[in-house]
């Protein structure tokens, strides 16, 4: 599940301090709103082409990779339709592709017919049988489903950010659901962004925070994933929204959400759902030992944070 952190430095017109001037750009995209705050500072395209430029880019993520979009690349060919696949469904399969191997089939964009057989696809939530499991799992051997949505806004964000870089801009913070942030905010301070406390009753993104993650100026992606707004019962057992695609049903550990700082958005929004999968103790062996990747892990017994958080 996606969870909304809040950036908590936006600007909602033009503002000029420390001699830089930023401005907002903003709209409807994937479900929801985008907000995107850079430092015009040196770039020479008026605010509206920018704008425009950042729609366009967003348009063609939604034409390519929605799953929710009946026309989209992606819908098409899982309707078996015969497609020719463009530059940047090629990327994004090949990087899903990446992460799979790299977690041990924790991550797996063509683990879909998992979630529709335990209910959290588009259908009732209700425990599946044994044979349902492993005709589902065997449809995501053959790939006959694939979903992006574990890391397309961070992918989103990342292709905005590149386009952002190609203008000239070098301050800039990208909110498309999950973040991509680097250099200064309008303070001339890193940007700030806030973690979302994982409780059932917090139904409110930005209601009530568990923590607040500064930047230290650099380049970053941040995303976090969580349990807690998305399960049901079943004769008094509680069943998670996290399918671990490795044995087909609902993860059991106690992690109830992961906030990933990584240099991408895209990077972290895998790490973040790969981390839901594997819980805790895992995630935080990986953390500690891969430099450049941070994390805040909250559980139901407490919350860790690596050293550079």
């Amino acid at each position: 599940m996606r969870v909304r952190i809040i950036p908590l430095a936006f600007v909602l017109m033009a503002v000029t301090a420390c001699g830089s001037r930023y401005e907002t750009a903003g709209g409807y995209a994937q479900g929801g709103v985008y907000r995107v705050v850079y430092n015009s500072s040196g770039v020479s395209m008026s605010r509206q082409k920018v704008q425009a430029a950042i729609d366009g880019i967003l348009e063609a993520v939604d034409t390519t990779l929605s799953g929710y979009n009946k026309k989209s690349l992606l819908s098409r060919r899982n309707a078996g339709e015969a497609v020719e696949l463009n530059d940047m469904f090629r990327d994004i399969e090949a990087k899903a592709d990446m992460y799979c191997r790299m977690s041990g089939g924790a991550f797996d964009a063509a683990a879909g017919p998992l979630f529709d057989i335990w209910g959290f696809g588009f259908t009732e939530g209700k425990l599946p049988t044994e044979e349902q499991i492993a005709e589902a799992k065997e449809r995501c051997s053959r790939r006959e489903v694939l979903n992006f949505n574990a890391i397309a806004q961070g992918y989103s964000c990342d292709l905005v950010a590149a386009y952002l870089h190609s203008i000239g801009v070098k301050d800039m913070l990208v909110d498309i659901g999950e973040i991509y942030c680097e250099g200064l905010n309008p303070k001339g301070k890193g940007w700030a962004v806030g973690i979302d406390t994982p409780s059932e009753d917090n139904a409110v993104p930005g209601s009530e925070l568990s923590g607040i993650w500064h930047s230290d100026g650099g380049a970053h992606g941040v995303v976090t994933s969580g349990n807690y707004r998305k399960f049901y019962y079943i004769d008094g057992k509680k069943y998670a929204h996290t399918i671990d695609p490795r044995t087909g049903r609902p993860v059991e550990h106690n992690l109830l959400s992961a906030t990933v700082v990584a240099p991408t958005a895209t990077d972290a929004d895998a790490l973040a759902t790969w981390f839901m999968v594997i819980g805790s103790d895992e995630a935080r062996s990986y953390v500690e030992a891969h430099p450049g990747i941070e994390a805040c892990l909250i559980t139901s017994d407490g919350t860790w944070t690596s050293e550079g958080f």
